[in-house]
């Protein structure tokens, strides 16, 4: 009985001992040091406690989720898929958008060139373009239809080629343009604009989308911070948002 009484003791008194106490954040903080000095480079927007048990999500300026033990040593890359009694969730692109929204949210709308809704604006859509991009001319031929819908469509610059290319500097030619909006459409058409330049937000807005992930044009960001990636017709996309 008194074995039995000691052991049971020792048992309750085990976790007093063996476990030692950590302050919030010691955990987030370690992972954060640990990655960043094993990938020289990397910039770590935020750590914290994922929905599997046992790993941490890592945020990276880049976009990209990384996921790890606690002690940053196993590091996972890729999709969290979660099952639900609705089906397969994607928690990992959850947070994306969760993210996306709050990147875009503290860059603002100052300086798109911005297609606004008729009447009541129902949504709105921040959408990164190329001008020479096929399918964002595709999708810029049914903005008048999108703006039917009470969905303003707001351009953000994203030219694939990069800087110091032609496609480049078209853009900033549209949007030194006094005429945006006619710049933009006379371009979309696949027809030459007068040479423009100015200070412009062509160079910030293509870091942007580099930042919330865009890969590819369009790349349609909406309010909650989902992205839509490539070309999705006028009416699907007002479906999609419950406008129809």
């Amino acid at each position: 009985m008194k074995l039995r009484t000691l052991a049971a003791m020792a048992g309750l008194m085990m976790p007093l001992v063996a476990v030692p106490a950590v302050n919030a954040g010691e955990v987030e903080d370690a992972i954060t040091e640990r990655l960043s000095q094993a990938v020289p480079g990397l910039r770590i927007l935020s750590v914290s406690k994922s929905e599997a048990p046992g790993l941490y999500e890592v945020q990276s300026s880049n976009g990209d989720t990384i996921y790890t033990t606690e002690d940053g040593v196993y590091l996972l890359t890729g999709d969290m898929l979660k099952v639900t009694e609705k089906g397969i969730a994607n928690v990992t692109e959850e947070a994306r958008a969760q993210v996306r929204q709050k990147q875009m949210a503290e860059f603002g709308d100052d300086g798109v060139i911005s297609y606004p809704a008729k009447g009541k604006q129902k949504a709105v859509i921040d959408v990164f373009t190329d001008i020479d991009c096929p399918y964002c001319r595709k999708l810029h031929d049914e903005v008048p239809q999108l703006n039917d819908y009470g969905i303003t469509v707001n351009y953000y610059a994203f030219p694939r080629s990069g800087p110091n290319t032609p496609s480049f500097r078209k853009y900033e030619s549209v949007w030194c343009a006094d005429d945006q909006q006619n710049a933009m459409d006379t371009a979309k058409a696949g027809k030459s604009v007068p040479s423009e330049t100015c200070e412009n937000p062509v160079a910030e807005q293509y870091q942007l989308g580099g930042k919330v992930g865009v890969t590819g044009t369009p790349a349609i960001v909406l309010e909650d911070g989902n992205m839509i990636r490539g070309y999705v017709p006028a009416r699907n996309l007002a479906e999609g948002l419950g406008l129809l």
